[in-house]
């Protein structure tokens, strides 16, 4: 699947869309600042899948600082059979942009 950009992603959250997030940013980053979602940092992230609530044809969006961490763990998901998988383009940087 595609990834997102800043834009779309504000457009629908100011919709009032309830997107399902997974943040794979450390603990310490994701309370210092966050958007809301499901936070499994990315080293963590394969041995954790069992604490997704969404099916894996659900769309994930998952996010980070810079939307590399995010491009990693997208592919871990979908190496683990999910198939709605987006990464947020530039992360939340690109995200506090366009606020």
């Amino acid at each position: 699947m595609t990834n997102i950009s800043a834009r779309e992603m504000l457009s629908r959250v100011q919709d009032g869309e309830q997107l399902n997030l997974l943040d794979v940013r450390e603990k310490i980053e994701y309370h210092t600042y966050n958007i809301g979602g499901t936070n499994i940092p990315l080293p963590d992230l394969k041995d954790r899948l069992n604490e997704l609530e969404w099916n894996k044809t659900d769309e994930i969006i998952v996010i980070c600082k810079a939307g590399i961490r995010s491009a990693t763990a997208k592919s871990v998901l979908e190496l683990n059979g999910y198939n709605s998988v987006r990464n947020l383009t530039g992360g939340l940087l690109a995200l506090q942009r366009h606020q």
